[in-house]
This record gives structure tokens, C-alpha cells and sequence, in this order.
């Protein structure tokens, strides 16, 4: 196909020939020819192959071939998700096309206002922009009317929106620019797709033909999987670096690799971890960055520069550079702990070897063996080309409700019917019928954000503009608070409100940008924190929320295959040596890394316990818990673990602490219940069962409020800006159930978060006998989940001036005193002062609350003598805190007024019943960060 370059226009034959473009890739050569015919296309191929030149060279040669009032307005889109996207294509295609005389531009929230208006006035040939933008274009009359000649539409990076509800109104979009410029053309572009029948039907629409052009990657990659030993070294350099021996291992092994090579990315899965990693490389003085999307932009962009420009040997990073960002030639990939998924791997490895027909090489850093094997599971999937189906966001009611809001001020009226066929013609929209339609517009139309009547006619308000442009983005708004560094003047990044409400006041000290800050001065009606720079290791970690990487059903499958193979040659007399030989030649690690796995194994066989496979489930009783051991990945054992928590709550007529992994599920129950218990409770569930007892549990959790706020900001029920804590959920559920708009938040918790179907099929296979339960006692398979990767950062018992740093803060935190006996006095005092037994003044009373500062609300509370449910649950709570203060005194005051811990938490601190003091305030301190991680999710 060497020929294939002359069939395009003879100028861009001449510029490529100067570019030194002399020979097609594999994906250019199965693509352009298709393109050239005007099909609908959805090309995956690996990064580096050639992709963007696949798309952009038929799209430059149908410009060319345009007559000059062909070219009037804009002609092609190329929409990205994110705007350092942006920034490369533009440099990539700018001069391409300015030997071509094409004008290629770009247009996101960062483009300056005169450069927006000269694009207004003058439009480009070809658009780079965002989802966002064009929800923008689409509105505006000037630029409304440069939409309408566009007749290409280029989405990169298409598996990225497809699975989130940004894709789903981009979907929409769409068919709203078909509504303006006619049919266009449609190509999608991506390095790993699972379903991509689904993603191609995603990018075209419902009803048009549309192709899929797939060059494999997956022969390409090379992995290593390893578990670094911890060598006398490392004890030592453990101390300095204020870690522990483990981590110290880690380090040294990603910064021999580093060393070892010319440019490395070092993959992580939480911003958590690359903060972690970062502030240790830089206390070590490598040549290793940090990069990730709480940054400012600014950090952001000087790193990818160093980073290309060889200033930066390493560059330490979170999905914010899974995607094609321009950060020139990677010759090694480290992949810190489990990649979770095989698409993050593919994608992430796929960064190495950045030119066509290399090899992508990477190296995984394993931590523990349930993460060793789930490593093998994912490379095993990655050889074979099984990678996670992509679930989009199929009738998103918030989204449609945006949506309704820019159809009427693109066309100022229209009916609901016209409404239901635009957006029928989207995929994510294609079953929704015309009753749900006119529900949503019900529901816009009653917050006053559209009019309707009953003849289904839909027009716009004052309040339409406003909503609109505040809700442009799918993604949720919650409040971030810019960090400045009051030295250099400079952005540090930005921090959730969860971690500043927690852990930051003036003089704290926190991690972030790889380096040590503290705290001078909080401006919250800003939202802005004032810092300088210190060198302290005790600093805390910033709480990057909503970023654990779920583990998926297939993974844990395979993990439980794994498990199950080696316990036959175990049962079958093969020698740990044999075993091991054998695992080495199935996956590419070394023996130090197997053996950590063949040791639990055979340990787990010789002292009797079964192997936790697809085929048995085994319940042990722990201490002050029961263990759950199933290998059904992170949604399955969420639904799961959910369904069990909600029953056990109800018959114990408390709430049931639950703490979840891939391959467990963990209850804290009180010593009646064990495991024999769990069982009955399990084999006793009916399949049917499974989705109303969740949807039920899910209203009275804080996740659920909290998705329910996010939902109702985008229907403009709330105010964007409104605060979390002063909004009531039963009031919200009281007034919004059984709405679309209620609907929408269960169905997207359904989807992100649990997994009804998989569950209710294991229900029906134990039911069926199918599936073995077992109970028994803790096994070491058991026992040694829950600890991976967790608090790396700090020695396994915290450093003595953390633990002092501790005590000082909650002894100066202030507490409010409360009788619930004669419910008169009321006392507020520092915890220092609070006596050894808290006693009443007035009437002689030991049944004392103490209550945080921002808990006097719940005083009130008790004190109404008619209660609703809501009231009721809250009284409870108060008096079950002056039963604890009543029983421990002093003691139970100090848990009760950390931060996070309520009267179960602070109760089970105090149950552990520790000698020293150290050790309890150990315990608050590990609560406290339990917490943080937590909140936002599951009470």
C-alpha cells in the first residue's frame, strides 16, 4: 500500500513527503481508504501508531478539494477531553496545516477572550476543542452560524467519554449540530476499547452505519511483575525517609529503574500515592517529578516540559497521563502496585516505546500477594485481548434535563415530541421513550428553568441561560480550595473541601506537589489557602477523593482461577519449588515475587482451610468481625457486603461497620453473631431480594446524599454553590422521590458502584447449591486482606512526634458538654479541661454527651419532644455518646472529639481496649484517616 499517500490531494502528498512521511502505518493503510469513501469510523490502535495522521490527512484533503466558499466557516471538529489534548494536537496539526494553508485552531475555556472573537469572526478550517466548548458554540448566533458547514467531526480519545455521563451529553450534542449543519461524518479514535460495537454505535448515533477498524497492540507489550525484598539498607534509610522498610524497598527499585533508563513514567493509582511517592524522591534529590490533575496548571505544564526536554528522568503520575499527552519518547513504564483493570495497564504500558512497531516495555511493583496475583490475572487478560466491557450512561435523566435546557435556546421553542426524536437518535438515549421524556421536561419545567404546556410545547425562560451555562460540564462541582504558595507567589494546586474541613487549620502540614507545606493563613469566603514551604515528613497526605480504581468482576475471577490452580498442586504433592517453576513460566516474575504467593497458599492448605474460588465462598470468624471471602472484585462485594449490612442492622438494631476488597467483604459484628450466622443469613436471601434491600439501605447513607445534591445541582434544583451539610436528605427524598431526578441518582450509583446482576446470580448459585459457603475460622488467606499498600507513608507505628502532635490537637480542640438527663446544662470547653468523669452540675448526672463545635444542632434535637424518624435516629445517636462518655469517661470524651469518629467508631476505638496510651491514639489516629478516605461514601 505504498501507493496509498497518492490518493490524497497532491499538496498534502508534497507535505508529507517533507515531513518525512514516506510509508503508511498499519492503522493509516486499513483507515484512510474508508475515510476517504466518507464512512463513519471507530479506529483502535495503539499509542504512537500513527492514529491522529489516520483521521486528520482524509479530513485535510476533503478541506483541500473544497471550493473557498466551501471553506467559510468551520469545517472539521477534532473534540478531546481534556485541554492539555488540546495544547498537543494543536502543535502537531498547526504545522501540517499551515503549509496547507488550513487554519487549525483551538477553543477551550482558556482561549482569551479576543482570540474567541476572532474566531467568531474569522472560524478556522478545523476546530480543536472540547465537549464543553462546543455545548457553547452551539448556543452562540455568530458561532451557531460557523457550525453550520462543518462536515467532519474527529472524537479522540472516545472510550474516555463514552463511559461518562460528559460522553452522554456529548452524544446529545451531536445530534443537536446535525440540527445545524446536516449529516457530518464521524471518526473515533482510541488505544483500548472493550466493547467496541458499543463505543462505535456510541460515536455514530442509534441508526447509522458505522465501521470499526481495530490493530491489535497486545503483542507488543512486555511486563515484569515484582515485589521488592527489603534488604538492611532499606531498614536504615526507612528511618530518614520517615516510612516504612517496605516502601523503602520500593523506592529503591523505581529509582534503580529510573537511573537505568533515559525517561521513565511511574504509573500510580491515587493522587494519595503519587504525593507519597513524590515528597520521598524529592527528599532523595532524584530527578523525579509529580504529575496529576489537582496540580495547577501551571506545575502541570513545567513538568511535562522537563519531563520531554530530559530535565526529569522520572515523572510520577495518575490517569491524568494515561491518555496521549505529548511527553516525547518513554523508554519504561513502572506501574506502582496493581494497574486494577487491564485497560489502565494496556493504556499505561502503551506510553513506553511512544513510536510505531516498538515494543512497550513495563515493569509492575507489587506490594503483597493478593496484588501479585491479581497482576498476573490482568497481564494474563492483556495477552488475550480481554479487556472491561465499556458501560455508558444510558438514559442520564440530569444530563437530558441540560440538554432540554440548550435545545430551547437553540431553537427558543420547540415540542416535546421534536425533543424525544433529536435525542432518540443518540445511543445512550436510544430505548428512552416519550413518557420519560416529558417527565424530565415535568420536572425542569416545575424548577422553573424552561415553560411547558400540555400540548407539549417547551420554551425558554430568563433562568434558561443561567442554568445552562452554570451546568456545562458533567462533571460534579464541589468545592476546591486554590492553594498559593506565599514565598514564590506561585499555584501549588488545589485541595477537596473534605481535606481541609478535616485536617487543615493554620500551622498544619501537609504534602502536596511532591513537597512539604504548612499552613498560614484559611480564606474560605475565597476558597484559598496561604502556605510556605517547610521540610517536615511528618505532613499529612492530601485526601484525593473519589479515585480508587475498582477492581472489575473478570480480574477477580481470574485471580480466584489462579488461587484455585495452585491449590490443586498443592493437594496434588507438587513441591513449592514445582509450583513455583511452574508459575514463572506462566507469567513473567521472578521467584522472591511467586514465592510470596505459594507461601500464604500453602500455608491456607496445611492448616486445612479451603481455597476461596469461583466455586466456594468460605465465612471466618475474626476478632470482633466476620470475613467474607469471595472473589467477586469491588462492586460485586460492595452489593453484596451492602445487602448483608442492611439485614444485619435491622435485626441488631444498629448500624454494621463494613470494610470491603476485591476478594472480601468484612463485617464488624458483636460477639453473638458469627460466622455460622452470616451463612444462615445468606443461604436464607432471595435473587429477588438483592435490589430492594439496597435501593432501601442506600437512602439513609451519606454516598446517597451526597449523589442526590450532585444530581439535584444538575437538574437546578439547588444552587451550584449550595452547602452539603445544611441540605436535608429526608426533606430531598420527601419531596424528589419517586421523580426522574431521584431515579437518576439511584441509577448511577447502581451503575458505578454495585453490581445487582452478578450479585443476584451468586445468590441464586449458593441457593441452587451451586456455590459452596463454609464457615469457619480466620484462615491466613483471610486474614491478610485489608493491609496492601495501606499507610506505606508511615512507619507501621506512628512516629512518637505524630502521635504528640496528635494529643495536643484534640486536647485543644473545644467540646460541647450536654446532660441528656435534666437536658438543661449545657457546657463548652477545651477537651483539656473536661474531667476524669463528667458529672452535671445540676443534677448530679453522668450521662454526658460531648459533642463536636458544629454538633450543637443536635441538642435542639433531643430536646423536641415530637420526633420524626430522622429526629429520632439523631437522639439516638446523641444519648449512645453519653452512654460511652458514661462507661469511659475522659477517655471516651477524647475519641468522641476527633475528627470523624461518632459514638460506633469511637466505641470500637475504645473496645481495643490498648495498655499504653500511644496505642490508643494509634487507634484515633488510623480512625481519623479511615475516615478521610471514607466519608463521602458508605455510613
Amino acid at each position: 500500500m505504498l501507493d496509498l499517500f497518492n490518493k490524497l490531494h497532491p499538496r498534502l502528498q508534497a507535505v508529507l513527503s517533507s515531513m518525512g512521511f514516506t510509508r503508511p502505518t498499519e492503522p493509516q493503510v486499513r483507515t484512510i481508504p474508508k475515510l476517504l469513501k466518507g464512512d463513519n469510523l471507530l479506529l483502535i490502535a495503539p499509542t504512537g501508531s500513527g492514529k491522529t495522521e489516520s483521521a486528520i490527512l482524509p479530513v485535510f484533503h476533503h478541506i483541500l478539494n473544497r471550493n473557498e466558499e466551501g471553506r467559510s466557516g468551520i469545517s472539521a471538529l477534532y473534540i478531546t477531553p481534556l485541554r492539555a489534548l488540546n495544547r498537543d494536537m494543536l502543535a502537531r496539526l498547526e504545522v501540517m496545516g499551515a503549509q496547507l494553508d488550513i487554519d487549525v485552531q483551538v477553543r477551550h475555556g482558556d482561549t482569551s477572550k479576543y482570540q474567541r472573537q476572532k474566531q467568531s469572526k474569522h472560524p478556522p478550517d478545523v476546530l480543536i476543542t472540547t465537549p464543553e466548548t462546543l455545548q457553547i458554540m452551539l448556543t452562540g448566533s455568530r458561532l451557531r452560524k460557523n457550525l453550520e458547514s462543518v462536515q467532519y467531526v474527529v472524537v479522540d480519545e472516545v472510550h474516555e467519554l463514552a463511559a461518562s455521563k460528559r460522553g452522554a451529553q456529548l452524544s446529545i450534542a451531536l445530534e443537536r449540530l446535525v440540527e445545524v449543519a446536516g449529516e457530518f461524518q464521524r471518526i473515533g479514535l482510541s488505544a483500548t476499547v472493550g466493547s467496541p460495537v458499543t463505543v462505535a454505535r456510541f460515536l455514530a448515533g442509534s441508526n447509522r452505519e458505522v465501521g470499526i477498524v481495530e490493530v491489535s497492540i497486545y503483542k507488543d507489550l512486555e511486563f515484569n511483575v515484582v515485589t521488592p525484598q527489603v534488604t538492611p539498607a532499606d531498614r536504615t534509610s526507612a528511618r530518614s525517609l520517615m516510612c516504612t522498610p517496605e516502601m523503602a524497598s520500593h523506592l529503591r527499585v523505581i529509582g534503580d529503574i529510573v537511573e537505568s533508563h533515559i525517561s521513565t513514567l511511574i504509573f500510580v493509582n491515587t493522587r494519595e500515592a503519587a504525593e507519597a511517592l513524590g515528597s520521598r524522591f524529592r527528599m532523595l534529590e532524584r530527578s523525579i517529578g509529580v504529575h496529576h490533575g489537582s496540580l495547577s496548571k501551571e506545575t502541570r505544564i513545567e513538568m511535562e516540559d522537563m519531563f520531554k526536554s530530559g530535565g526529569l528522568k522520572g515523572l510520577i503520575c495518575t490517569s491524568s497521563m494515561e491518555l496521549g499527552i505529548d511527553i516525547g519518547d518513554v523508554d519504561h513504564v513502572v506501574q506502582y502496585m496493581s494497574p486494577r483493570e487491564v485497560s489502565r495497564l494496556i493504556q499505561r504500558v502503551g506510553r513506553a516505546g511512544h513510536r510505531i512497531h516498538e515494543t512497550s516495555k513495563g515493569t509492575i511493583i507489587t506490594t503483597f500477594p493478593d496484588d501479585v496475583v491479581e497482576s498476573w490475572a490482568i497481564i494474563h487478560r492483556a495477552h488475550s485481548g480481554m479487556i472491561e466491557e465499556t458501560l455508558i450512561h444510558e438514559g442520564s435523566t440530569d444530563t437530558l434535563a441540560n440538554q432540554i435546557a440548550g435545545m430551547v435556546l437553540d431553537f427558543g421553542e420547540l415540542d416535546s415530541k421534536r425533543i424525544h426524536d433529536i435525542v432518540t437518535r443518540a445511543y445512550p438515549y436510544h430505548h428512552i421513550t416519550q413518557e420519560q421524556v416529558d417527565a424530565v421536561v415535568q420536572q425542569v419545567g416545575d424548577n422553573r428553568l424552561v415553560w411547558h404546556e400540555e400540548d407539549g410545547r417547551v420554551g425558554r425562560r430568563r433562568k434558561s441561560w443561567q442554568y445552562y451555562y452554570a451546568n456545562l460540564s458533567m462533571i460534579p462541582d464541589e468545592k476546591k480550595y486554590d492553594v498559593l504558595d506565599i514565598v514564590s507567589g506561585r499555584p501549588v494546586g488545589a485541595l477537596d473541601e473534605i481535606f481541609i474541613v478535616n485536617f487543615i487549620k493554620p500551622g498544619a502540614v501537609f504534602i502536596a506537589r511532591g513537597e512539604m507545606w504548612r499552613v498560614m493563613e484559611i480564606l474560605h469566603e475565597r476558597q484559598r489557602i496561604k502556605v510556605e514551604p517547610v521540610r517536615d515528613p511528618g505532613g499529612e497526605i492530601p485526601s484525593w477523593v473519589g479515585e480508587e480504581i475498582p477492581v472489575p468482576f473478570g480480574v477477580a475471577d481470574e485471580v480466584s482461577s489462579i488461587r484455585a490452580g495452585i491449590g490443586s498442586k498443592i493437594g496434588a504433592g507438587l513441591t513449592d519449588d514445582e509450583i513455583a517453576r511452574d508459575l514463572m513460566e506462566q507469567f513473567p516474575t521472578d521467584r522472591a515475587t511467586t514465592m510470596s504467593v505459594v507461601d500464604i497458599m500453602r500455608k491456607q492448605v496445611n492448616e486445612g482451610f479451603a481455597v476461596p474460588t469461583q466455586d466456594t465462598i468460605t465465612v471466618e470468624d475474626a476478632k470482633g468481625s466476620v470475613i467474607i471471602n469471595i472473589c467477586g472484585g469491588h462492586k460485586v462485594n460492595n452489593t453484596i457486603g451492602g445487602v448483608l449490612t442492611a439485614l444485619l442492622s435491622a435485626r441488631l438494631g444498629t448500624s454494621v461497620a463494613m470494610e470491603i476488597d476485591p476478594y472480601r467483604i468484612k463485617l464488624d459484628l458483636p460477639r453473638r453473631i458469627g460466622a455460622a450466622d452470616v451463612v444462615r443469613l445468606i443461604m436464607d436471601l432471595a435473587p429477588a431480594h438483592v435490589e430492594p434491600i439496597i435501593e432501601m439501605s442506600l437512602k439513609h447513607t451519606t454516598f446517597f446524599k451526597w449523589k442526590m445534591i450532585q444530581v439535584a445541582k444538575k437538574f437546578g434544583a439547588i444552587n451550584t454553590d449550595a452547602d452539603y451539610e445544611r441540605i436535608s436528605l429526608q426533606r430531598l427524598l420527601d419531596v424528589y422521590e419517586g421523580t426522574p431526578m431521584y431515579g437518576e441518582a439511584v441509577r448511577e450509583i447502581f451503575q458505578d458502584k454495585l453490581d445487582i446482576g452478578r450479585t443476584v446470580d451468586i445468590i441464586g448459585r449458593i441457593a441452587a447449591g451451586e456455590i459452596l459457603l463454609a464457615a469457619g475460622k480466620a484462615s491466613p488467606i483471610g486474614i491478610s486482606g485489608f493491609v496492601g499498600g495501606r499507610d506505606l507513608v508511615s512507619p507501621a507505628r506512628a512516629d512518637a512526634s505524630i502521635i504528640e502532635a496528635l494529643k495536643q490537637r484534640i486536647m485543644n480542640d473545644r467540646v460541647i458538654l450536654f446532660c441528656v438527663t435534666c437536658k438543661k446544662w449545657v457546657s463548652r470547653t477545651r477537651v483539656s479541661r473536661v474531667q476524669e468523669t463528667p458529672e452535671c452540675p445540676l443534677c448530679e448526672s453522668r450521662m454526658i454527651a460531648a459533642l463536636k463545635p458544629w454538633e450543637e444542632e443536635e441538642i435542639k434535637v433531643f430536646k423536641i419532644k415530637e420526633k420524626t424518624s430522622d429526629e429520632l435516629k439523631r437522639a439516638r445517636r446523641v444519648y449512645r455518646n453519653a452512654s460511652l462518655v458514661l462507661s469511659h469517661g475522659r477517655t471516651a470524651v477524647i475519641a468522641l472529639a476527633s475528627r470523624g469518629l461518632g459514638p460506633e467508631t469511637a466505641s470500637r476505638v475504645i473496645r481495643k481496649m490498648r495498655r499504653d496510651e500511644d496505642g490508643f491514639y494509634r487507634d484515633i489516629l488510623e480512625a481519623e484517616r479511615n475516615y478521610v478516605r471514607t466519608k463521602r461514601f458508605w455510613d
